[in-house]
C-alpha cells in the first residue's frame, strides 16, 4: 500500500459538496492509494438507512459486503444469499437478486487469468533462459576438458574442480541477477507507464523487498540447474584418454545428443509461448472487429447529475430531460441525442431485469435470460444508428395516456416466444401499475452497447412509460464531425437549461470503447514480450550449437573441401542438420500447445485453443527464426580454409 504522505495534510478536514444531493461532507481521513472498493470507488460516506425510500427519486442501489463466519463456505454463503432473496412473498425484482462472488476477486478483477499466464510465460522464459545457459556452459566446459584433465593430474580432486567451476557460474550469475533486477525495475516502470487504468493494485506494483527475495532465489536455482550439471560433466572426463588425445579432439555423440535435445527442449517452449502470443494476438483482432450492431461512429456520450431536492420525483426528472435533450439538439453541429441508461460497456451498472411473458409458468419465465432494461426516447434508435428488424419503433405518441408498448432484441424475442412472432406480444414486470404489462411492437438486433465480447438480449421502454422511480442520467449524441469537437458548446448547452443540472463527463464512443479493449491489448503486449524473447533465445540457443559444430568439425569439414566437397555441400549437411533441431522442437511445441493454450480460455473470444491456423503460423515463425539463426555459423563453414583447416599443433 502506498504510504498516507502522498496524500497533502491539509486534505483532512476540508469539505466537499456533492451536486446531486446538495449535502456537505467533512474528510475525516484518506484512504491508501489504489484503493477504490467497489471499483472506481473516490470517497466513500456514510450509509443512511432513512434515505433509502422506496419509490421515489431517492431509492438507494446497495451491495451488500459481509464477512464469511468460520467455517462457512463462500458457496454455502451464495446459496443461502440466494434462498433468502427468492423466499416466498417476495417481489419479481427482489427475486432476480442473488448472492455473488467473494470479495476477494475485487482484489484481482478481471485479470487473475492473465496473471496465471503470464506467470506460466515467465516460467517457461526462465526455463529457457536456463537451457540457454546451460548449453553454453556445457559446450564452454567440453573445450576445458584437457585443462581439468590436467589440473586433476596435478593432484585436484574432483570435488575441487566441481567448486571452481560452479565458482566461476556463480560471478555469472550474480552479475546476472543484479543485471536483471534493474532491467526489471525499468521495465515495470514502463509496464505500469502503459498498464490500463482499471488495472487492480496498479500502484503496489515495484520491485520491493519479497521482488528482491524472488529475485535470489531464482538466481540461486538458475545456478544450480544451469551450472551444476556442466560442472559435474566437464570434471567427470577419463584422465587418461583425454590426456592421450589431441586438444582438438572432438566432443562424443553422446555430449552432442545432449546439446541438440536442449536445443530441442527450447524451440518447443519458446513455440508453445508463440502460441499463446498468437492466440491472444488473433482473439484481440476478433474483439476489435466485433459487430456492434449500430453506428459508432461520432457518436458523443454525457453524463449528467441533477439536484434531487429540485427534481424528487419522476415527471420533474422527465421534464428536465425533455428540456436538455432539446437543448442539446439545438447545438450545431448536433444530429440527434437521446437519454440512455449507462454508458457504453458499463456491464453491470445498467439496469437488468427478466420480465415475464404473458402466459408462461414461473418455471419457464425463471428460464429466461436477463435482459438489458433500457429508457430511451423515440430518438434513440436514429441516433445509435440501429435499425429495426421488425414492427415499429416508439414515436411521440407512447406516452403515459396511451397503451404501454416495449422494444425486445431478437435474441430476447427468440428465448420467450420460439418459432413465433413476438410482435403483439406481452411481458410483464410483476408490478400491477397500468404500465406494468406491456405489448412487443418492434424488434431490434441484439447490441454491444453493455458489453463488448457479448452481444446482449435488451428489453427498450419509452421514456414516457418508464416503469421505473426515477429518470436516466445519461446521453447519447449523434454529431455530424469530431465529437470531441462539439463537447464544450453541449456542456454549455447543458447548463444554461437549468442550475441544477450539471455535466459530469463527456466523452465520444471510441473513449468508452478502449476501456473493454485496454485489458485485452495490455495482455497481448505481455504474452508478444515473453513470446519474442523466448523465441528468439532459442534461436541464440541454436546459433551457439552450430556455431560450437562448426569450430569442432573444423578440421572434419577442411578434409572434406581438400576432397572436393563444394561449400554449397557442407552447408546443406548443417543445415539439414540444424532444421532438424528446430522441426522436432517446433512439433514437439504445437502437440503440447493446445494443452498449454487451455489456460487462456478466460482470455480467448472467438478463437480456440488449438486453432490450427495460429499453430501453422507460429510453426513456420519458429522455422524461419532457426533458419536464420543458421546462416552465421554455416556461412562460416562454407569459408574454412582446408589448409588451415588440416594444420596439426
Amino acid at each position: 500500500m502506498a504510504a498516507l504522505v502522498r496524500w497533502p495534510p491539509e486534505a483532512l478536514g476540508r469539505r466537499l459538496e456533492l451536486h446531486a444531493t446538495g449535502v456537505s461532507y467533512t474528510i475525516v481521513g484518506v484512504m491508501p492509494q489504489g484503493l477504490d472498493f467497489p471499483r472506481g470507488t473516490d470517497l466513500w460516506s456514510p450509509l443512511n438507512p432513512g434515505t433509502a425510500r422506496r419509490g421515489d427519486s431517492a431509492f438507494a442501489n446497495v451491495e451488500l459486503l459481509g464477512r464469511l463466519r468460520p467455517g462457512l463456505t463462500p458457496a454455502a454463503a451464495r446459496d443461502e444469499l440466494t434462498g433468502f432473496f427468492r423466499r416466498p412473498g417476495t417481489s419479481t425484482w427482489e427475486q432476480s437478486l442473488r448472492g455473488r462472488h467473494p470479495a476477494r476477486a475485487t482484489g484481482t478483477g478481471d485479470v487473475a487469468p492473465a496473471v496465471i499466464v503470464f506467470s506460466a510465460a515467465a516460467g517457461l522464459l526462465l526455463l529457457i533462459t536456463c537451457a540457454n545457459v546451460a548449453n553454453l556452459l556445457f559446450v564452454r566446459g567440453l573445450s576445458r576438458v584437457r585443462e581439468v584433465a590436467i589440473r586433476s593430474a596435478l593432484g585436484a580432486r574432483r570435488g575441487r574442480v566441481v567448486r571452481q567451476l560452479l565458482a566461476e557460474n556463480a560471478l555469472l550469475a550474480v552479475a546476472g541477477g543484479t543485471l536483471g533486477v534493474v532491467v526489471a525495475a525499468g521495465a515495470i516502470r514502463a509496464l505500469v507507464a502503459v498498464a490500463p487504468a482499471g488495472l487492480p493494485r496498479l500502484s503496489e506494483i515495484g520491485v520491493d523487498g519479497a521482488a528482491l527475495g524472488v529475485a535470489v532465489l531464482v538466481t540461486a536455482l538458475t545456478l544450480l540447474l544451469a551450472g551444476l550439471a556442466p560442472a559435474v560433466v566437464t570434471s567427470r572426463a577419463d584422465l587418461q584418454q583425454v590426456l592421450r588425445t589431441d586438444v582438438r579432439q572432438s566432443p562424443t555423440r553422446r555430449s552432442r545428443l545432449a546439446a541438440d535435445g536442449v536445443v530441442v527442449g527450447q524451440f518447443a517452449l519458446a513455440v508453445v509461448v508463440l502460441a499463446a502470443a498468437g492466440l491472444i494476438g488473433r482473439s484481440l483482432l476478433e474483439l476489435e472487429r466485433a459487430e456492434l450492431a449500430f453506428d459508432a461512429g461520432e457518436l458523443l456520450i454525457g453524463e449528467l447529475t441533477m439536484r434531487v431536492d429540485r427534481f424528487d420525483s419522476q415527471p420533474k426528472q422527465l421534464a428536465l430531460l425533455d428540456r436538455v435533450v432539446d437543448a442539446v439538439a439545438g447545438v450545431p453541429g448536433v444530429v440527434a441525442a437521446s437519454p440512455v441508461v449507462a454508458v457504453p460497456f458499463a456491464g453491470t451498472g445498467g439496469w437488468d431485469g427478466r420480465p415475464t411473458a404473458i402466459g408462461q409458468t414461473e418455471e419457464a419465465a425463471s428460464r429466461h435470460p436477463l435482459l438489458n432494461m433500457e429508457v430511451v426516447t423515440p430518438g434513440y434508435f436514429p441516433t445509435l444508428g440501429l435499425a429495426v428488424s421488425r414492427g415499429r419503433s416508439f414515436t411521440d405518441a407512447d406516452r403515459e395516456d396511451a397503451p404501454a408498448v416495449v422494444m425486445v432484441s431478437e435474441s430476447a424475442a427468440r428465448s420467450y416466444w420460439p418459432g413465433e412472432d413476438a410482435i403483439g406480444k406481452r411481458l410483464t414486470m410483476g408490478g400491477s401499475g397500468p404500465m406494468d404489462t406491456a405489448t412487443v411492437v418492434g424488434i431490434v438486433p441484439d447490441t454491444r452497447y453493455r458489453d463488448l465480447r457479448v452481444a446482449r438480449p435488451s428489453i427498450y421502454f419509452p421514456l414516457r412509460q418508464s416503469i421505473f422511480p426515477f429518470a436516466p442520467t445519461s446521453l447519447v449524441i449523434r454529431t455530424a464531425g469530431r465529437p470531441g469537437a462539439l463537447a464544450p458548446a453541449i456542456r454549455r448547452a447543458i447548463e444554461t437549461v437549468d442550475p441544477a443540472v450539471a455535466v459530469l463527463t463527456t466523452a465520444s464512443f471510441d473513449h468508452f470503447l478502449a476501456r473493454p479493449l485496454a485489458q485485452p491489448r495490455f495482455n497481448a503486449l505481455l504474452v508478444a514480450v515473453f513470446a519474442g524473447a523466448s523465441i528468439v533465445l532459442a534461436g541464440v540457443g541454436l546459433f551457439g550449437v552450430m556455431a560450437a559444430t562448426v569450430r569442432e568439425r573444423a578440421r572434419e569439414l577442411g578434409v572434406r573441401m581438400a576432397l572436393g566437397a563444394t561449400g554449397g555441400a557442407l552447408a546443406g549437411m548443417l543445415f539439414r542438420r540444424g532444421l532438424a533441431i528446430a522441426v522436432i522442437g517446433s512439433a514437439i511445441g504445437l502437440v503440447g500447445a493446445p494443452m498449454g493454450n487451455r489456460l487462456l480460455t478466460a482470455l480467448l473470444y472467438r478463437v480456440s485453443a488449438d486453432d490450427g491456423v495460429t499453430l501453422a503460423v507460429v510453426g513456420a515463425l519458429a522455422l524461419g527464426i532457426g533458419a536464420l539463426a543458421m546462416l552465421v555459423p554455416i556461412r562460416a563453414a562454407t569459408r574454412i580454409d582446408p589448409v588451415r583447416a588440416l594444420h596439426v599443433e
